[in-house]
């Protein structure tokens, strides 16, 4: 599969609910948003109907995420489906990792091999105020990653949304981890969406961060560890980990995007920020032939996103992150 402009799609992450059990700040509002009517869910044999079809285009790595992925009952049964899929080379899951003590096992029987979590400070009574959940949740992440680590998800990433004013002053405490584990610990630039602009002002570049590392010793460019994203990566000398930078603001990578997105209410989205997408659950339930969408959805990918800070803009009429996946 390639687009309009050559760029190659072969990873789709593909969003299995818009529900959570956190309400990060940056990612959904408190009160949570007009939830997906739960006929309107795409299934797990129509999610894999579609990936079995692109699959035959081209399509090899799958992110399944949210929401958070493991509030939807039997996520595994889905893993098995798609593992079962020959083409599909790489099974992935971003999660906040509290239900991971619960289900990672399963989802490791039937072909996951990597989790993204999401974790935003290693304080746990800052917890609170950026997951707006009890601390509770907090020993719960922990206990996640932990079971991650047992159960041999590798290589593991720790995805932290960067806050000036919040959580900055955990920079050098999450890099310093790097150099213990071999973790991943990847700085997100904040990414604007209808509800969270009043958090604009807490915008925090990573080329500061990675300013401020310099100061506690040499980083040197590193080939990171596998994946299909756009992180830079680099690494302290005789760390077993990395630090990476995601800069969708600051430097976007568009011109290297090799992803579409599958919402869980069947739309292929063809760009994180863009107002651009394409139904396939009706021609999916219609004729069960998706093929004839896919390919207007690849004809239609934007070149680039138009972020912009401080403004709803561009980010293609998101009101959260939650709606998407990320």
């Amino acid at each position: 599969m390639e687009d309009q402009f050559g760029r190659r799609i072969d990873y789709l992450r593909i969003s299995v609910t818009d529900k959570c059990n956190l309400r990060c700040s940056y990612c959904m509002p408190v009160e949570g948003l007009d939830w997906i009517d739960r006929e309107e869910f795409l299934t797990y044999e129509e999610i894999a109907s579609v990936v079995r079809q692109m699959a035959g285009q081209g399509l090899r790595r799958i992110r399944l995420t949210g929401g958070e992925p493991l509030v939807r009952r039997d996520l595994p049964d889905l893993v098995g489906l798609l593992s079962a899929i020959p083409e599909i080379e790489d099974i992935s899951v971003s999660t906040n990792a509290i239900l991971l003590p619960q289900f990672g096992r399963e989802l490791r029987d039937a072909g996951a091999s990597r989790v993204n979590v999401s974790l935003d400070t290693l304080r746990r009574e800052r917890f609170r105020e950026v997951a707006r959940r009890s601390e509770r949740f907090f020993d719960a992440t922990l206990e996640g990653i932990e079971a991650a680590e047992r159960l041999g998800f590798s290589p593991l990433k720790i995805n932290t949304v960067l806050m000036r004013g919040v959580n900055d002053d955990e920079i050098e405490d999450f890099a310093a981890i790097t150099r213990d584990k071999p973790w991943h610990i990847r700085f997100i630039e904040l990414m604007p969406t209808g509800d969270n602009l009043h958090l604009s002002k807490r915008f925090l570049s990573t080329d500061s961060v990675l300013r401020r590392l310099e100061r506690i010793g040499d980083l040197h460019p590193a080939p990171g560890p596998l994946g299909n994203g756009p992180a830079t990566y680099f690494q302290f000398e005789g760390a077993p980990g990395t630090v990476g930078v995601i800069t969708p603001l600051s430097h976007n990578y568009c011109d290297r995007c090799n992803r579409m997105r599958l919402t869980a209410d069947g739309k292929l989205r063809t760009c994180l920020f863009g107002t651009h997408e394409v139904d396939l659950r009706a021609p999916l339930r219609e004729t069960g032939d998706v093929l004839p969408a896919v390919r207007t959805a690849l004809a239609g990918k934007p070149e680039r996103h138009l972020l912009q800070l401080g403004s709803a803009s561009g980010s293609g009429g998101l009101r959260a992150l939650s709606q998407v996946g990320g």
